[in-house]
């Protein structure tokens, strides 16, 4: 790296070992992240500050973000399924009565669950 490409906050290049999500834990695959200087010193001061090594400190971030994103596919998965379940079959709950169910649940009372309602004939 030279001095005037920190200054000026162009990428340095780091290189990431980063295992294949949902492989066998073989032989790590090599990745390089061109990140600003100013990251950088961010990643380095919180990995210190964590007990990690930067390293350590972006492998974990890659792996949280990365295991987000495949649940929030899958939830998103999850509502589009059950909306179409819900049109298929014209049937689904009333609203008051599932805030009614859940506002219970949550106060720790035992509650009757709703009942499934057409709301399509």
């Amino acid at each position: 790296m030279d001095v005037a490409g920190a200054l000026n906050n162009d990428p340095i290049g780091v290189t990431l070992v980063i295992p294949i999500i949902g492989a066998i834990m073989t032989s790590p695959v090599a990745t390089t992240l061109k990140i600003a200087a100013d990251l950088k010193r961010r990643v380095v001061a919180a990995a210190k500050a964590a007990d990690k090594s930067p390293h350590a400190f972006m492998l974990e971030a890659i792996e949280y973000q990365t295991r987000l994103d495949e649940q929030r596919r899958a939830f998103v998965a999850d509502a589009v399924a059950a909306r179409s379940e819900a049109l298929t079959s014209g049937e689904g709950y009333a609203s008051a009565d599932v805030h009614r169910y859940l506002a219970a649940r949550v106060r720790g009372d035992r509650a009757k669950r709703p009942k499934v309602r057409t709301w399509r004939k």
